[in-house]
């Protein structure tokens, strides 16, 4: 990939040793407002879209979902870097995009002259993009292609679908929350639960209360950042996490607590919402990113303008 020419190092950031740093890859449509240019890609192919890219290539683009996320991604470097001018262990941003070296020259300029720290931009053309994650020790993958998402989890990789809209996220914290079961969890209650209901699932809970819960989707991305986390103390953190679940406080709350306790993953707060609607309580919390595997609580999401990922259940 490096031969290729398709990879632009970020002279204005110092690069990180990707096995040490917990590496973000995030496509052009994650970090951008590109929904116009990608409707012209759509209508009228490649060929067009590179010319419009390569003349418009000093206009700005509008910030996209992302672009909060990595001012505060870099909120937290800093951080981490006046407690330990040694640190390596710090947050590595990346583009990685199917865009040729010659469309993603606008993505470079619109990046620099915003300030975000992206070490490097990886275009890739029409490839598959998500091939390289593994060799580019990616931790956590946001695009906006399904697709390309889907690929990523079957790779092993986390990875999440963004969706485009208006960010009003604090720029003190890096904030993110997570849902439990099929993106921290395993499916398995939420199979039992489709299974034999409600009963059902306390019942099974109940017997396995004792026995931490399988790896989600996200759970190796979430215990990198609990690494992180524990440089700081409890009140002056740049970073915080939450867990939001469906769970309920009762038969449904232990073993998810246990489960958190097994891997030794410290959660700033742990909501068992009972099946009441997430929105308010995120309204609160006010996450960069909310990680959910449901449409239904991205939508309620969105409805309290908290962005938000989807975490697919099949693909």
């Amino acid at each position: 990939m490096a031969q290729s020419g398709g990879v632009i190092l970020n002279p204005d950031v110092v690069q990180k040793d990707p096995r040490e740093a917990l590496v973000i890859a995030v496509t052009a449509r994650a970090i951008f407002n590109l929904e116009a240019e990608h409707q012209l890609f759509l209508a009228q192919g490649t060929e067009e879209y590179t010319k419009h890219q390569v003349a418009h290539a000093k206009e700005p683009l509008l910030p996209g979902t992302a672009f909060p996320f990595i001012q505060a991604v870099q909120l937290v470097n800093r951080r981490l870097l006046e407690r330990d001018p040694e640190d390596r262990g710090l947050l590595d941003v990346i583009v990685l995009s199917n865009n040729s070296p010659e469309a993603g020259g606008r993505i470079v300029h619109c990046a620099r002259q915003a300030g975000l720290e992206i070490s490097k931009f990886c275009f890739v053309s029409d490839e598959d993009s998500t091939e390289y994650l593994r060799d580019l020790h990616v931790g956590l993958f946001l695009s906006a292609d399904r697709t390309d998402v889907c690929n990523a989890l079957k790779r092993g990789v986390p990875a999440a679908l963004i969706f485009q809209q208006e960010v009003q996220a604090p720029s003190t914290q890096l904030r993110l929350a997570f849902d439990g079961d099929a993106v921290l969890f395993s499916d398995e209650t939420d199979r039992v639960f489709r299974e034999q209901g409600l009963q059902g699932a306390l019942r099974y809970e109940r017997a396995m209360e004792a026995v931490p819960m399988g790896e989600g989707p996200l759970k190796a991305f979430a215990v990198q950042l609990g690494r992180l986390r524990e440089k700081f103390g409890p009140e002056d953190s740049p970073l915080r996490t939450y867990l939001v679940t469906a769970r309920s406080q009762g038969g449904l709350s232990l073993r998810a607590l246990n489960t958190l306790r097994a891997w030794g993953l410290r959660l700033d707060r742990v909501l068992f919402m009972d099946g009441a609607p997430k929105g308010p309580a995120l309204a609160r919390i006010r996450p960069h990113i909310f990680f959910d595997d449901s449409m239904h609580n991205i939508q309620g999401a969105q409805d309290a303008s908290v962005p938000s990922a989807l975490v697919p259940g099949s693909c």
